[in-house]
């Protein structure tokens, strides 16, 4: 097993922490204190090809391997979770379904603009009802004539508002429960949408989150991802790639508190000595090493065996779970490293504590991803490493 990263990995990720330490982390702190949504810091990482990256070339995308993807949403969220999320939406959960189940007319009518940056995606799945039981969704679709007509609400939507594509759930009939579920691209730029004001939430301030309605929006025919019917086909297969895009943004928290923790130990002196010489604190500090370390690893093998035969599923929920718990440990870990200034907003622990706190529930809680190893178990004659 080869755990060189190739030429191309180690350029994107140079590059990327280039970008994201010249770039983003400067003013991470000032777009969390507005909760602003960064409109030119997207239309940069669009002309570097980061909004893109996992589209096809042939679809004007970067055509990246998973592992580029990874690295890249890392260190993007190692200097700001809130520009990583929007980055990781618009790749993963949008642009890869249109990609994986589009038609070849769809995906190059609506693939170049997104891979490009001139415009922004996102998916519309959650609904005040229906959260981790994508079947109860009650968003609905009628035909009339040579288009689909939804409506329907959706809640906790990333995006909304400065988005314009969309793939979007919804059942012709609720009561076949995930046999009547199909998934279409929307455009969100249509009076059809209503998009309410953003959620007012603990962290990733400047990434914008909104429920919104949907009153006969339209979507032509020849907007449906796979056939009628096979929308819940479509988005686990998608959140099975998409939950990895969330396990890197976890290790970039984790690793950005992480360092910030080191710094402060090194120069923080109680009792005569820097306390990261205190074996309290370097005890501590070492477990935050390795739990950072073995959840990487976890993370990068999933990306490795994404593009490989077989279910994604028990290995992308490990990688999201492990990772996404282990961020919230460390976070909180680094925020105690730093005693009372952990908890002011002068020091960026804070706010990466609680940028930290959502990876344990968006796209999937820790507990769904939990119930998905326990059904790939079930399943298996052996549990040895795949």
């Amino acid at each position: 097993m080869d755990f060189e990263f190739s030429e191309q990995q180690r350029m994107v990720r140079d590059m990327v922490r280039a970008f994201a330490s010249e770039r983003l982390r400067p003013g991470a702190s000032a777009r969390d204190e507005k909760g602003e949504f960064p409109a030119d810091i997207f239309r940069e990482l669009g002309e570097l090809g980061l909004l893109g990256m996992l589209t096809p070339e042939s679809y004007g995308g970067a055509g990246m391997d998973a592992l580029s993807y990874l690295l890249a949403i890392e260190e993007i969220a190692r200097a700001d979770a809130s520009v990583a999320v929007g980055v990781s939406v618009t790749n993963s959960v949008c642009q890869w379904p249109i990609a994986r189940f589009g038609s070849e007319t769809l995906k190059r009518s609506v693939l170049p603009p997104l891979a490009r940056g001139d415009v922004l995606g996102g998916i519309m799945l959650t609904e005040p009802g229906a959260g981790s039981d994508l079947a109860s969704l009650r968003t609905t679709y009628r035909v009339e004539g040579d288009r689909f007509l939804l409506s329907g609400s959706k809640a906790w939507i990333t995006s909304a508002g400065v988005a314009a594509t969309f793939v979007v759930l919804a059942t012709r009939d609720a009561s076949l429960g995930a046999k009547g579920i199909s998934a279409f691209v929307l455009d969100a730029r249509q009076p059809g949408v209503v998009v309410h004001p953003p959620e007012r939430k603990m962290g990733l301030r400047s990434s914008v989150t909104a429920a919104v309605t949907l009153e006969d929006a339209e979507v032509p025919t020849t907007a449906m991802l796979g056939s009628e019917g096979e929308g819940m086909k479509v988005a686990l297969a998608t959140l099975d790639h998409s939950r990895l895009g969330i396990a890197a943004q976890a290790l970039g928290i984790a690793q950005a508190a992480f360092d910030e923790a080191i710094t402060y130990a090194k120069q923080r002196e109680q009792f005569g000595k820097p306390i990261i010489e205190h074996q309290a604190v370097g005890f501590r500090l070492a477990d935050m090493d390795a739990e950072l370390e073995a959840s990487r690893w976890l993370t990068y093998r999933a990306a490795w065996l994404s593009e490989r035969p077989g279910r994604l599923s028990r290995t992308s929920a490990q990688a999201k779970l492990v990772a996404s718990e282990m961020a919230n440990r460390v976070v909180a870990l680094a925020v105690q490293v730093h005693g009372g200034y952990g908890f002011s907003r002068e020091f960026a622990v804070e706010r990466l504590y609680r940028d930290a706190r959502v990876t344990t529930i968006y796209e999937g809680t820790s507990e769904v991803q939990r119930m998905v190893i326990a059904r790939a178990l079930r399943d298996l004659e052996t549990t040895a490493p795949a």
